[in-house]
């Protein structure tokens, strides 16, 4: 490390150019090629995939996403604008991206879909009062598959019905796609945030300028990478924003930690090429330990073998590594260009008349030190109240895909999710599609009386009479809910068809039934989800694990952190629940409230076991080092605890600064990350890391740093933060 930063310090500009140049390269290359991001979903032998599997064989057409324009009459009805609305839609039906548009006006010579009886699927796609309709629109590929252009195309073709008196809007998961930000409102207002924060933790523009710059540049290659990355791997559309909240989070921090070490070491009168090197041998050791456990959080989800996650995983991990790359080679480069003004004026002025500064701590951070290892058993339990008060919502966790109606107001998705509620029910955003193979008469019968079943459920508004194929080989019953598609009591209704309508109705006959339709395969998503947490957990702990004590040669602080990063994702969840399941604030945010989104869980424990180790990492680390010089583990416990506890804290204020500034961006999901890691940092910064670790640490004394011998030879010897003398 000590060579890495005297290179780094001695060719400064050399370093800055080539950083330059890779920013210039990748951002090039990403606008040149564009982005391909894609709400990738893959259930290999889930119920929903066998109804998407039959309904592609029967319906090559219509087996993708099916979506709605949907229609609205200001002044009178709509079908006193049917020869524009038909118009309209014929040339939405010529779209090389759709198979097949089913009208709400049966003079229409597309709308294919005809019912048993004769009568055309349209007639049923008016309101009552005939002021609000809509069309079907059948993709011929997935919404996952389609590209930004290619639906904004039919929307641009849908578009041109639009009048003073009839209004269009879209729904739908194709069309969601389109509104669906690849950036949050919020950013700006974080960033200035933070930016008071520096100043505050500094007293020098300079060195507040420093953490800001790093961050972003590395965040702007990263981006311009994930977008590069898009077209060889699928990454999710929310990825781009999931990337600039964690990128912009860690690298303030690992630059804010650089800094402050190596302002220390200004002060102690070192010189600038000294300073930084102390700096990056010890503090630069601890952000690359911290950013390799993110790392291998994030890649944890490799594990799962979800393509979804997948992407999402490797992403994430890419903004990681580059602003963690930033921060132990650009950063020293760019302080050797600013040397001493890295401290205040004051800072300086007080260096040149009164000399170097004692390097042991002392102001309110010693004094709280001390007060912990005096009362440890008070502070622990006060602490331990305080966050079981925040896990307390975990144990009402649901967990689901929240529908368009949570969508911002005023977002076409949203109108016409609520238009769609009014007319025809709150069920109708979500019907379901019970797709059955039809091998014979008996199959027919069985979906028959299936169809007539179905018709009594109270959880049921309306079923459609069956629909078979061309070639009688597949049959379709279509059935609307009473509730959203979010709603418990939908998910209550896929169950019961699952296990008891159609096992009842198919018994003799032995038909393959499946249940499809985006509503089925969310709740199918939630599911496989669900069955893989507890290998994702365990996988997480364990690497966690082995990696501290690899890191400090302990049994015990390991297992300390281990137990400390699940109190802490346990009071986060509690957080979600409380705001987006329960309500508590959701409207200061614009999110309404629902499940929480079903692969929330595992993303945000990858995170936040990265982000937490990386506290512990930093606060650790400084403790085993005063550990090696002073043998006393109370002593090394204080100053530990004072030299870190400022930085810490004002980290986590920046990190709160960040991620709550994204739960305003207008987007649910990115909201839920944005409360539940915000609320982790302060849980784990205020209360885990300046209360419990070290109070648990004082009370299990010198067996903090015990390793039997066996296992201490076994392992290999990796320095996180040493001391000065060790290269």
């Amino acid at each position: 490390m000590k060579n890495l930063a005297r290179l780094c310090v001695r060719h400064r500009w050399v370093v800055l150019l080539v950083w330059v140049l890779l920013f210039v390269g990748t951002n090039a290359a990403a606008r040149a090629q564009g982005s391909a991001y894609a709400n990738t979903f893959s259930l290999p032998g889930t119920n929903s995939t066998h109804a998407y599997d039959l309904l592609k064989s029967a319906f090559p057409g219509q087996a993708g996403d099916t979506d709605q324009i949907v229609i609205h009459a200001t002044s009178g009805t709509v079908a006193d604008h049917e020869r524009t609305i038909q118009a309209a839609l014929a040339a939405v039906a010529r779209q090389p991206v759709v198979g097949s548009v089913v009208s709400p006006f049966c003079s229409a010579p597309f709308a294919s879909e005809r019912l048993p009886s004769g009568a055309c699927a349209g007639a049923t796609q008016v309101s009552t009062d005939g002021t609000i309709a809509y069309a079907v629109v059948h993709f011929a590929l997935p919404g996952f598959k389609l590209r930004t252009p290619q639906i904004q195309a039919v929307e641009t073709q849908a578009l041109t019905m639009r009048t003073p008196d009839l209004g269009v809007y879209f729904g739908g998961n194709a069309f969601g796609q389109l509104s669906s930000p690849s950036s949050s409102k919020g950013e700006v207002v974080g960033l200035l945030l933070t930016a008071v924060v520096l100043v505050l933790a500094f007293g020098s523009f300079l060195a507040m300028l420093l953490p800001l710059g790093i961050a972003l540049f590395a965040l702007g290659v990263a981006l311009a990478g994930g977008e590069l990355l898009s077209h060889a791997i699928a990454i999710a559309q929310f990825a781009p924003i999931l990337g600039s909240l964690i990128g912009l989070g860690v690298g303030i921090d690992y630059a804010l930690f650089i800094i402050t070490r190596t302002r220390q070491e200004f002060k102690r009168g070192a010189t600038p090429e000294e300073a930084i090197v102390t700096a990056i041998n010890t503090s630069g050791r601890a952000v690359l330990f911290a950013g390799s456990t993110v790392c291998v959080a994030l890649l944890g989800m490799l594990v799962l073998r979800l393509s979804f996650l997948n992407g999402v995983a490797v992403s994430a991990t890419l903004a990681v590594l580059v602003t963690m790359l930033a921060s132990v080679t650009l950063l020293p480069a760019l302080v050797a260009l600013i040397g001493p003004r890295v401290l205040s004026r004051r800072e300086r002025k007080h260096l040149a008349e009164h000399g170097p500064e004692p390097a042991l701590p002392s102001g309110p951070w010693q004094r709280w030190a001390r007060f912990v290892s005096n009362h440890p058993r008070t502070l622990s339990a006060l602490a331990l109240v305080v966050i079981a008060l925040f896990i307390v919502p975990f144990f009402s966790l649901r967990l689901g895909s929240s529908d368009q109606g949570n969508d911002p107001v005023g977002s076409t998705t949203r109108q016409a999710y609520d238009l769609l509620a009014q007319g025809f029910g709150p069920g109708f955003n979500g019907p379901l599609s019970v797709v059955g193979a039809i091998r014979g008469p008996t199959d027919t019968a069985a979906m028959t009386a299936l169809d007539r079943r179905l018709a009594h459920d109270p959880g049921v508004a309306s079923v459609l009479p069956l629909y078979e194929n061309p070639a009688h080989t597949v049959g379709i019953i279509t059935v609307v809910p009473t509730t959203s598609p979010q709603s418990v009591q939908t998910a209550d209704l896929i169950n019961r068809l699952r296990d008891h309508y159609i096992p009842r109705a198919t018994h003799a006959s032995h038909t393959a039934v499946y249940v499809g339709g985006i509503t089925a395969i969310y709740a199918d998503f939630a599911q496989v989800l669900g069955s893989k947490l507890p290998l994702f957990l365990g996988v997480i702990v364990l690497l966690g694990c082995l990696l501290l004590m690899v890191a400090f040669r302990s049994l015990l602080i390991p297992v300390v952190a281990a137990i400390m990063n699940l109190l802490a994702v346990g009071a986060s969840f509690g957080l979600v629940v409380a705001v987006f399941q329960w309500g508590w604030g959701s409207s200061l945010i614009r999110a309404g409230t629902g499940p929480v989104e079903s692969f929330l869980p595992i993303i945000m424990i990858a995170i936040l076991f990265g982000l937490s180790m990386d506290y512990q990492v930093f606060l650790v680390s400084r403790m085993h080092e005063e550990w090696l010089n002073t043998g006393s583990n109370e002593e090394a416990i204080v100053r530990g605890q004072a030299n870190t506890g400022r930085v810490i804290t004002a980290a986590a204020l920046v990190m709160v600064s960040v991620f709550f500034s994204f739960a305003f961006g207008g987007q649910r999901v990115i909201a839920e990350f944005g409360i539940g890691l915000g609320g982790a940092v302060v849980i784990d910064a205020f209360l885990i890391r300046t209360v419990l670790v070290p109070a648990l640490m004082h009370f299990i004394g010198r067996a903090n740093w015990w390793m039997p011998g066996w296992l201490e030879r076994a392992i290999p010897h990796v320095a996180v933060e040493t001391t000065e003398e060790t290269d």
